[in-house]
């Protein structure tokens, strides 16, 4: 038997039509890059001290943003690279010009630390934890025989009388 041909409905093809569309849109979204003017512009800070991204800086009367600007400006035009730039900028500016450091040498520190202050800290607390549980458990028995009515050492009941002579008002 010949099965018959279903006719798909406008529904179907306008969902055929819309992942075709955000298909195309993801794939081309893919390729978008800013300009290097803009990334390198949004990883260095404004010398004036305002604390602001270089391409943000919007306080009036900026004294150093329109000066940087240029320079950037020029340095991308050069071609000499995004890393080269950085470091034209830091050798001028120093190193607190650039809004993260970069990536290298002892700048690497700014980078591990953090991350391994936490992990050693977490570490460092489930350490304690543990042997706090340890001891813990350790110690029960004795208290579970205290507790009960057991028998008490002359220790611990001359230490008992010397807590109530010492809290009583």
């Amino acid at each position: 038997m010949h099965k018959p041909v279903r006719f798909r409905g406008p529904v179907f093809w306008a969902k055929t039509l819309q992942l075709v569309l955000l298909g195309a849109i993801t794939v081309g979204m893919l390729g978008a890059t800013r300009s290097s003017y803009d990334r390198i512009g949004h990883q260095l800070m404004c010398a004036c001290g305002c604390g602001q991204i270089l391409l943000e800086c919007n306080h009036y009367g900026c004294p150093d943003s329109p000066r940087m600007i240029n320079e950037l400006q020029t340095q991308v035009a050069s071609g000499i690279g995004d890393t080269g730039v950085f470091n034209w900028f830091a050798a001028k500016y120093g190193p607190s010009i650039l809004a993260a450091p970069i990536r290298g040498g002892f700048d690497n520190v700014a980078w591990i630390m953090p991350i391994a202050v936490f992990v050693l800290a977490t570490a460092g607390t489930f350490v304690i934890v543990w042997l706090w549980k340890r001891r813990a458990g350790s110690m029960a028995p004795a208290a579970a025989h205290t507790a009960s009515g057991g028998l008490y050492a002359p220790e611990d009941s001359a230490l008992r009388d010397r807590i109530r002579r010492e809290t009583e008002y």
